[in-house]
């Protein structure tokens, strides 16, 4: 890293805090994620205190998405009707209850109704946390910020694969209740959303928020009234459900999420997290202990999402993603290969290194890009008439990816591990193509300008001029 890398956090550290503060929630959500690949086995084994099934067990990996899908309503109606701040603190409250409710757990039933809850929890913090910090950031600093949210998932799925093969079962449960406590005493003193209350017509509140925000040099009436105008300028925009597919430029956001949200969870990612074990027991690999493997992968995933996280405003989102699918699309098809060798009873055991070597690779090249831009993008690109349900439908497709990956995976491995494995890296292939000729450049560019861009106002977005007044491009400075 440059001194001029760090050079963006100059004048920056308020919103640093909140938004570290404000994303702790995603670590719990991460490590309840990963959760089930330590767990399972242990379910499952003779030493569990718990009874379960297998089919129960598959359940687990399922509930959690399904408790996002019905929590979505929730979500739409808690991030506009409370805010930002006040919906990421109820989200940590939930999950506090629920690790709780794990811990304390002597039957299967309690820990389906708690990962239902805490799927419901998770769905709200990844849509509010993303617009939370889109709002509060300079945009020289807003890709960085937007990406936190992932490097605290990646923490707490860490923490998992270091705890559960080695801790008693409790040992989870509390970590992640005191990360939720954390949270709930650290955050509850951050400032509010400034563009969220501008939106509520509470401009002072909107001042002081952003006085707490920005350096002592800012020009914080110049900025507010950016804010202002754009906001009053969407809100004479139509703001109906049925708009989101009216108008051209929403139409073009969720095309986009949907690409892309469901696309990551078909390059794999929600099979790797909740199965990586399983999937190395069955790769037979004889150069690396498993539960060190899965440690590895997880601090791989950290370590590529922290990169991507000081890159992403310097090389753009677009360049990121396609060099990031590519890379994911090989390491799955040597897996597909790999699988469909010993299915067919050819001798690979030589080479039982590749599984272990695709998996690491994976790690890094999925995490850089597919895995963390999607979450950077969806902040940016809804306006704030279609935000709250703009970006929960892009959560919808989320949980929908999830939900099809994980059952598609129970379904056709069935037929031999390399089947789904074939199908996984067909769909990265894929995304990697709809982002080279889809997705447009959205680095360093504001909120209104993006919106423009949406529009096909090119000319507008290259002028910075948005209804007489220039936007400074803080990618130029």
């Amino acid at each position: 890293m440059t001194v001029k890398s760090f050079s963006i956090f100059q004048d920056t550290g308020t919103q640093v805090l909140a938004a570290v503060t404000g994303t702790l929630v995603a670590a719990s959500d991460g490590m309840s994620f990963g959760w089930t690949s330590p767990m399972v086995p242990y379910l499952l084994s003779d030493e569990t205190h718990i009874d379960a099934t297998l089919r129960q067990a598959e359940w687990l990996e399922t509930i959690s998405l399904l408790g996002a899908f019905c929590g979505l309503p929730f979500t739409i109606y808690f991030v506009d009707k409370i805010g930002r701040k006040k919906s990421l603190l109820l989200a940590a409250v939930v999950v506090l209850l629920n690790w709780i409710a794990i811990a304390l757990a002597d039957r299967v039933e309690y820990l389906f109704v708690a990962r239902f809850f805490s799927g419901m929890a998770g769905d709200m913090s990844f849509v509010a946390a993303p617009m939370y910090i889109a709002e509060i950031a300079d945009s020289k600093i807003r890709g960085f910020l937007s990406s936190i949210i992932y490097i605290m998932m990646l923490l707490g799925l860490l923490v998992v694969y270091c705890l559960g093969p080695f801790t008693p079962f409790y040992a989870i449960p509390i970590t992640g209740s005191v990360l939720a406590g954390f949270q709930l005493l650290v955050f509850s003193f951050q400032p509010e959303s400034p563009y969220y209350l501008l939106y509520k017509n509470r401009p002072e509140e909107a001042k002081q928020s952003l006085r707490r925000l920005r350096s002592d040099k800012a020009d914080l009436d110049a900025e507010l009234k950016e804010i202002s105008e754009g906001i009053e300028r969407q809100k004479t925009e139509k703001g109906r459900p049925q708009d989101l597919i009216l108008v051209r430029s929403n139409r073009k956001a969720i095309v986009i999420m949907t690409v892309l949200n469901i696309g990551q969870h078909m390059a794999c990612i929600s099979v790797m997290y909740m199965n990586l074990h399983p999937i190395l027991n069955a790769a037979g690999s004889i150069y690396l202990d498993n539960n060190i493997t899965a440690i590895v992968f997880a601090l791989i995933m950290l370590v590529a999402a922290i990169f991507a996280s000081f890159t992403i405003d310097k090389f753009g989102r677009k360049i990121i993603l396609i060099v990031s699918s590519l890379l994911s699309g090989f390491c799955l098809l040597a897996l597909s290969i790999y699988f469909h060798l010993q299915y067919l009873e050819v001798d690979v055991s030589s080479v039982s290194w590749i599984p272990i070597a695709s998996v690491l690779i994976y790690a890094a090249a999925f995490k850089y890009g597919i895995g963390l831009v999607p979450i950077v993008i969806t902040a940016e690109i809804f306006p704030a008439k279609m935000k709250a349900l703009g970006m929960t439908i892009a959560d919808v497709m989320f949980v929908i990816g999830g939900l099809l990956s994980i059952q598609l995976y129970q379904i056709l491995h069935k037929l031999g591990m390399f089947v789904p494995f074939y199908l996984f890296t067909l769909s990265a292939f894929s995304v990697a193509l709809y982002s080279a000729f889809c997705i447009p450049e959205t680095k360093g560019k504001s909120l209104e300008q993006i919106q423009l861009m949406l529009k096909g106002e090119k000319e507008k977005v290259d002028e910075g001029k948005v209804n007489g007044a220039y936007i400074t491009d803080e990618s130029k400075v």
